[in-house]
């Protein structure tokens, strides 16, 4: 009897968690090489950095599709589906698809497996990783565009040499596996760029920037960085998201509608654009692809609004750097008062950086726990440490992600129509909310 969706996905979950690093290149890629080698068959542009991968890859393949390509994109974590991580043609890979490939795929993921390399069957990243190249290469597409999971030097996607290897900008996060230093993250970050490759840099803390540059000259990659190379040049909110101005290859370009909000999503925009340029070569693109391309983007999950009468708003930010960036973009485009959170982080991350961050803007906090994983912080432990930041009168718990929702939706409605929900801490927290407030269908 062949296996429903929910069972090939709760399957491949049981492997060893993406949270859970074995570092090593060697399984991947003796998968793909079972597999024929699909990592080869298209150019690829490969993502790394601490924050911003995910919404600067939808960003250059809305960019690419505007152009008239094929694009395949590979993004992760998922916020509702597995399916959520494979993209072909700006849409998610559907089920009956998935799961075709799973079942073509998994005996040589078994094969793999019985060689125990290094000790560590495969990975359940690895073998996502292993499914989007096997589902590229069966699209086929025209180029692929894939955000580094973890790191970058020894990282499952890194198997490929890509044309383009764009940074976004590195913070500290993961420092556990990482480095605990700006300069370390950078080591293994840097690790995606390559000889002949076109590494398209983010504005960077001084010390990471020494280290990228550095591996750029050691490979003999061209090099193209914000603010001299490229760079967002002017930009004003509008209602919906954004009209921002930057410099392309054929120098500045203005009134493009970008719908997302906050500063960091219109540096990202103009990130996105120097890299679809990069991938032509330096060829620059026309104003219609760029005006097109982004203005169809859609991020779920970034600033997004996920409900009225109370305005509630999604966001997947889990760092003090993108908390940051999210509370600046939030307090620019919407005038809540109060701002009630809804909160729930992972066990691993720095809560108190990220609490501090929600105290200046949030007048109450309702702390929770995301089911989905066991790597979530409870929601006692979470107060505890939120009360640290907003003392505790302003911190409320709650059971659940439903309960959370409830309990900051009639916070708000108490307040009156001035008042604004956030709902932020991970992305397993995020998807859980929007898969509770966004049907099906429905529009990002």
């Amino acid at each position: 009897m062949s296996r429903t969706h929910t069972q090939i996905v709760t399957e491949l979950q049981a492997r060893w968690p993406e949270h859970r690093v074995a570092p090593s290149q060697a399984r991947v890629q003796a998968l793909c090489d079972l597999l024929g080698s699909p990592e080869r068959s298209c150019p690829v542009i490969l993502i790394a950095g601490t924050n911003g991968k995910g919404s600067t890859a939808l960003m250059i393949d809305s960019l690419l599709r505007s152009l008239g390509l094929r694009v395949g994109r590979y993004t992760s974590p998922h916020l509702v589906d597995l399916t959520e991580r494979i993209s072909i043609d700006g849409e998610p890979i559907s089920e009956e698809i998935f799961d075709d490939l799973v079942e073509q795929v998994m005996p040589l993921v078994e094969l793999v497996d019985a060689q125990l390399i290094d000790g560590v069957a495969m990975t359940f990243f690895e073998v996502m990783t292993a499914l989007a190249y096997a589902a590229f290469a069966d699209a086929p597409v025209d180029v692929a565009v894939v955000e580094v999971g973890l790191g970058g030097r020894w990282d499952a996607t890194n198997i490929v040499d890509a044309q383009v290897a764009v940074v976004c900008p590195i913070d500290l996060d993961h420092t556990h596996l990482l480095g605990d230093t700006i300069a370390e993250i950078a080591a293994e970050k840097a690790g995606i760029i390559k000889a002949g490759s076109k590494a398209v840099l983010a504005a960077q803390h001084p010390e990471a920037a020494t280290i990228l540059l550095a591996r750029c000259t050691e490979v003999g990659a061209e090099v193209l960085r914000e603010g001299p190379e490229f760079g967002l040049i002017d930009r004003q909110p509008a209602v919906g998201g954004q009209v921002i101005r930057v410099e392309t290859a054929q120098g500045p370009l203005g009134d493009i509608v970008l719908p997302l909000f906050g500063a960091h999503m219109a540096r990202n925009a103009a990130l996105a654009v120097a890299a679809a340029e990069a991938f032509l070569g330096g060829k620059p693109l026309s104003p219609e692809v760029i005006t097109d391309g982004l203005e169809e983007v859609q991020a779920p999950a970034r600033l997004e609004v996920v409900r009225r009468s109370p305005t509630v708003v999604l966001d997947a930010c889990h760092n003090p750097h993108g908390t940051r960036a999210t509370i600046d973009g939030l307090t620019e485009a919407f005038d809540f008062n109060p701002l009630i959170g809804v909160v729930a982080m992972m066990a691993d991350k720095d809560v108190a950086g990220v609490m501090r961050i929600f105290a200046e803007a949030m007048t109450t906090i309702v702390c929770t726990t995301i089911a989905s994983t066991n790597r979530a912080l409870a929601a006692t432990a979470l107060a505890e440490l939120a009360g640290e930041a907003f003392g505790a009168e302003r911190v409320r718990t709650a059971d659940d992600m439903a309960a959370a929702i409830e309990e900051a939706v009639r916070l708000a409605d108490e307040a009156g129509p001035g008042a604004g929900v956030l709902i932020a801490g991970s992305v397993y927290a995020a998807g859980e909310a929007r898969a509770m407030l966004v049907r099906p269908g429905d529009a990002s």
